[in-house]
């Protein structure tokens, strides 16, 4: 909580909670199925509230390393292949990307090598 005022991915967890420990288990058919399908897209808010300045200045930083300003800069020098040379950085930097994204929007998809990362990185910054 920051200055006492209750933050966005703190009441997106008290949201989600709700829906998953109250509304969830008192439900059933279509309102079930919706209250599940509500819950795991407040998650994916949660989730980018608390990672995603994180995740997308990681990003910033990878791009800036292969001298790419954006995506779209990257996307480009893939396909006139300027950097065909350094193929391995690109590949890592675009997987990184991917595995960021997953952390936000299903972390259940990550294979473990990665959920093993993700939390060094975090302990790291801890």
């Amino acid at each position: 909580m920051a200055h006492g005022i209750t933050t966005a991915a703190e009441l997106a967890r008290a949201v989600r909670d709700f829906l998953e420990e109250e509304l969830l288990h008192a439900s059933e058919g279509r309102l079930r199925f919706l209250t599940r399908v509500a819950a795991r897209a407040v998650g994916q808010l949660e989730r980018e509230l608390e990672l995603g300045p994180e995740l997308e200045r990681a990003h910033a930083s990878r791009l800036a390393r292969l001298g790419m300003r954006d995506d779209a800069e990257l996307c480009e020098a893939i396909r006139s292949g300027s950097l065909d040379d350094r193929m391995d950085e690109v590949l890592a930097a675009v997987r990184a990307r991917v595995v960021d994204r997953l952390r936000v929007a299903n972390p259940r998809w990550l294979l473990p090598e990665d959920v093993a990362q993700a939390k060094e990185e975090q302990a790291v910054k801890a």
